[in-house]
């Protein structure tokens, strides 16, 4: 029982007994002490806590499919584009946005402005373009394997040979950005391009003629084995970290021998290694016997 919230113990002295088959109360004899009772005072007892399994489940479910969404940062000195981009991009649930209001539009304050890591970079190229080239390099600086997709009102011939140049890997206008930007951002995630194709085409053939660059073809045919698995994966479009970890080699190792290969090739930019190659396997196939 309980008495003003604890627990009563009753401990009895049990008594023997003469008889099995008699149970009479006997008279107590002069000087018999009464028999011992023993009260002792125990606090409740406490409820062990119950573990939350069911939430504990939920939450790491919650947690593995937020860490499965593509994490893209969008880029805009105006707040405007910025809730349009948001709110067309809010309809997909495989998307993790991160907005960053650009506050200048100057070259220098571009080049030093803070951005936070993401997988995919959506930048409005309504700034001029040294502003804008500025911001990519930023970019590419400090997370040297992001993917970069460049909105702005037009893309000509000079403006994005430059992009592309600098690493940019996808070219939208506005218009195009409605209907294509959701389908963009996964492809090149993955290191695809989301490009024109005749743009894409005119550019490969900029850097084949109109800048002159050949491919050295008695060196490229002597590419070692190592130079050979590099030179696959880049075409892959791994980083040179992931190359290294792929090929189980130190990341110095692959920077070395992705210099051998700009060299080899006569090229200067990771870019243009990609684009030649290709280029030449193309040729190689379409060539006749």
């Amino acid at each position: 029982m309980r008495f003003q919230g604890r627990a009563i113990c009753l401990f009895y002295a049990v008594l023997p007994q003469e008889s099995n088959h008699h149970f009479l109360p006997r008279r107590r004899a002069a000087n018999t002490p009464y028999p011992s009772v023993t009260v002792r005072e125990q606090p409740p007892l406490r409820s062990l806590p119950l573990r939350p399994v069911f939430n504990t489940l939920v939450l790491r479910v919650a947690t593995k499919r937020e860490s499965s969404k593509l994490t893209v940062c969008l880029l805009s000195p105006h707040p405007l584009v910025l809730s349009e981009f948001g709110r067309l991009l809010a309809k997909a649930t495989q998307f993790k946005v991160v907005s960053k209001l650009l506050e200048s539009t100057l070259a220098p304050d571009m080049r030093n402005v803070e951005i936070p890591k993401a997988q995919v970079y959506v930048v409005d190229a309504h700034a001029a373009r040294q502003a804008t080239g500025s911001l990519l390099t930023n970019l590419l600086e400090r997370y040297s394997d992001a993917r970069l997709i460049v909105v702005g009102d037009q893309h000509n011939e000079t403006n994005s040979y430059s992009l592309l140049r600098l690493g940019v890997k996808g070219l939208l206008t506005y218009v195009e950005a409605r209907d294509q930007l959701m389908r963009a951002l996964p492809l090149v995630a993955e290191g695809g391009f989301w490009v024109p194709r005749q743009l894409l085409s005119g550019f490969v053939d900029s850097i084949l003629s109109g800048q002159g660059r050949r491919i050295k073809t008695d060196s490229v045919a002597n590419l070692s084995r190592r130079e050979q698995e590099v030179l696959d994966s880049l075409l892959e479009n791994l980083s040179n970290k992931e190359i290294a970890s792929k090929l189980n080699i130190a990341e110095r190792t692959v920077k070395f021998h992705v210099s051998n290969l700009l060299t080899k090739f006569g090229v200067r930019r990771r870019a243009d290694l990609i684009l030649l190659t290709f280029q030449r396997r193309l040729s190689s196939v379409q060539s006749p016997i």
